[in-house]
């Protein structure tokens, strides 16, 4: 609609007035002049049932609860202090994950194994998460007992419900004909129980073994044990903040992780030559002998090439999360009253630049403003970890390829592009092949795998 209506139109969705944005010029307007005037998050539906009634950071209406919260999570997770202490968890799940392909590939008889990725890496995402936030091993093949089974369903059905179409918030009168509130409902009951029991673990721990647990040592849950528990806010209240938030961290590390992880794979595997440049800069700057270490990540230049360019060719959300404008404004000479919805078409904005922290308006795939993803630097540190030690310690393929060497069904990673809740998936799972590189060069040294 934005090639026939221009970079800036007003359409209705139900009884709701919406704003469109696809020109970065007025993007910066709306960012930088009425930053504060759009702070601020529609209400929807499915975020009130499942969302603890809009308590989730993400989608918490500006105000002091929002700011307070916001600040914590900055200070106490999302600082470069604490991503300093938080690495050797990415790192040891990212090995846990790379093992777990080196086992395939030796089961196979060290010949290449066909993988279906978008699963384990999306094990792999939510296992940092939930890791971090509340010490939780979360992995599909470790699913043996009833709380990571119930987790892991009501995490996925969360994701899959939150971006739905509701006539609620379209069409107030028409609510009735919502049929999936039941399952959002049901959602909301599994998740409350899983948290709720996390938050009462944390808790007699702390009881427990308060002396025990040092500063460093500390969960994000934790934390806002202890900050919390220090204010006037009753229990319920208390715990309630607490598992909202939880649930925003762990949504927001990992939707939008696996999708960027997906594509970046599925790109370089259509385009050999770039991905033979990605493997030619990590044998020039790590080598055989070991794995990627954080502190090579400023010298693959052509690796941090590649994940700005997944960024900009498939942002993980194709249109912004919305948000709402608190009071009259003007944008672009034209007057925007209170209560519209603001929505920034993301593919037409994202042309050039090279920061994706949000200050070049052209680029800007984690937001920008007040509202803009406090996570940027996480899940950076994320992405470039395991790309890099994935494409260092094995040589991928598509299903074409596994054919021509053994006889499989082809498949390339092409796929129509899919939209699922908030996030832009692959309508078609990437499956491809892969070998070890490490018994190719004999890196003996490379598998120092944790237990």
């Amino acid at each position: 609609m934005a090639d026939c209506c221009g970079p800036a139109f007003s359409i209705r969705l139900g009884a709701h007035r919406t704003l469109v944005i696809s020109s970065w010029e007025l993007v910066k307007e709306c960012f930088t002049t009425n930053d504060r005037v759009f702070a601020t998050r529609p209400r929807s539906l499915a975020v009130k049932l499942m969302g603890y009634d809009h308590a989730m950071l993400g989608f918490a209406p500006y105000g002091t609860y929002w700011r307070d919260m916001r600040k914590l999570v900055v200070v106490e997770l999302l600082s470069n202090h604490r991503l300093e202490l938080l690495r050797p968890v990415q790192e040891m799940e990212i090995n846990l994950f790379l093992r777990d392909l080196y086992e395939l590939w030796v089961k196979n008889g060290h010949c290449p194994v066909q993988v279906e990725m978008k699963e384990r890496i999306g094990d792999l995402t939510m296992s940092i998460g939930v890791r971090t936030i509340a010490g939780k091993r979360y992995r599909s093949t470790e699913a043996s007992d009833e709380e990571l089974r119930r987790g892991q369903k009501a995490l996925a059905d969360f994701f899959q419900l939150v971006g739905q179409f509701m006539y609620s918030d379209s069409i107030p009168s028409l609510g009735w004909l919502d049929v999936i509130n039941g399952k959002m409902k049901k959602t909301a009951k599994e998740l409350d129980w899983v948290l709720g029991n996390w938050v009462n673990e944390h808790r007699h721990r702390c009881k427990r073994d308060a002396a025990k647990i040092d500063k460093a040592g500390r969960d994000f849950m934790d934390v806002l044990l202890s900050s919390l528990d220090e204010t006037i806010l009753p229990a319920h209240e208390i715990d309630t903040t607490i598992k909202a938030t939880c649930l925003s961290l762990i949504s927001g590390a990992n939707d939008t992780t696996v999708v960027t992880l997906i594509w970046a794979i599925s790109l370089l595997l259509n385009n050999r030559v770039a991905l033979k440049k990605v493997q030619d800069e990590l044998e020039l700057h790590v080598g055989r002998s070991r794995q990627v270490d954080e502190s090579d990540i400023p010298n693959l230049v052509y690796l941090n090439a590649v994940v700005k360019e997944t960024l900009r060719l498939y942002p993980a959300a194709p249109l912004s999360a919305p948000r709402e404008a608190m009071e009259d404004c003007t944008i672009g000479g034209f007057h925007v009253p209170a209560g519209t919805c603001l929505l920034v078409n993301m593919f037409m904005t994202t042309h050039e630049s090279l920061d994706v922290k949000g200050r070049d308006f052209e680029y800007i795939p984690f937001g920008s403003g007040r509202r803009m993803c406090p996570g940027v630097s996480f899940a950076l540190q994320v992405l470039h970890l395991a790309l890099a030690r994935l494409l260092h310690g094995f040589e991928l393929g598509t299903l074409l390829d596994l054919k021509r060497l053994g006889g499989c069904q082809p498949m390339t990673a092409e796929s129509t592009n899919g939209n699922k809740g908030f996030s832009l998936h692959k309508l078609e799972n990437l499956e491809g092949a892969h070998q070890g590189l490490i018994d190719i060069h004999d890196r003996t040294a490379f598998l120092n795998w944790p237990q």
